[in-house]
């Protein structure tokens, strides 16, 4: 089974740099074995063009201590934890430093939700995450990265809006699986880039009207939702 995810992980790793997301080694995927209580991550600083599936490091949730995998997993491990350990729903965790997205994360501003494209995926602003204390720098910058991650979602769905900008940082994004947390970071970079567009086209725009942003989400995701194709 964890070779399946293995390769699984490594293939959204890929997906990140095919899409544009990422650069250098600036970025990672996850995914989860929730039954297992097992996370798989991309290791440390490894070049997307070296990276072999089998390469993948297996992480236990609960103890955070590498249980398969010779090479040192992500930095980012722990902030994928936190979320993993918050949030049952979720599968697959992504970090980048895609440009536009990263350029709301350093402004520490959400990204507004402008029109119909960003309401199809997020039910409303991309909110950002408050910016870590000195004492929680300090302690676990990571862990902590997760731990602000969680407190900013305290009131908002994670699966209804599947993402969030760290303050300073730059973005992150999950789903139900490593494959729809890939789809989710990039449509959370078209988005971002498109509120940039609209910002320098109209600087006083306003919000989508919220019944226009709910009509646009609900009939996607809600739970009379009609657009696609029925799953056989």
């Amino acid at each position: 089974m964890l070779e399946e995810l293995k390769q699984a992980v490594w293939q959204a790793n890929l997906d990140l740099v095919a899409h544009g997301l990422v650069v250098l080694t600036w970025g990672n995927a996850s995914g989860l074995d929730r039954e297992r209580g097992v996370m798989v991550i991309k290791p440390s600083g490894v070049s997307y063009d070296d990276m072999r599936p089998e390469d993948m490091v297996a992480v236990d949730v609960a103890s955070g201590d590498v249980v398969e995998g010779d090479l040192r997993p992500s930095s980012d491990t722990r902030t994928h934890l936190a979320l993993y350990r918050a949030w049952p729903a979720i599968g697959g965790v992504i970090h980048t430093h895609s440009i536009y997205a990263t350029m709301f994360a350093q402004a520490c501003r959400p990204i507004p939700c402008f029109g119909t494209t960003h309401a199809d995926q997020f039910h409303g602003d991309v909110p950002v995450a408050r910016t870590l204390t000195p004492e929680e720098v300090d302690q676990d910058y990571e862990a902590s990265t997760g731990d602000v991650i969680v407190e900013r979602f305290a009131e908002l769905d994670p699966i209804a809006v599947p993402a969030v900008l760290t303050s300073n940082h730059g973005p992150f994004a999950w789903g139900r699986d490593v494959a729809s947390a890939v789809t989710n970071a990039v449509a959370l970079e078209a988005v971002a880039k498109m509120a940039v567009g609209a910002l320098l086209i109209n600087p006083g725009l306003g919000p989508i009207p919220q019944h226009i942003l709910d009509k646009h989400y609900l009939r996607k995701h809600g739970p009379e939702a009609y657009y696609g194709q029925k799953s056989s």
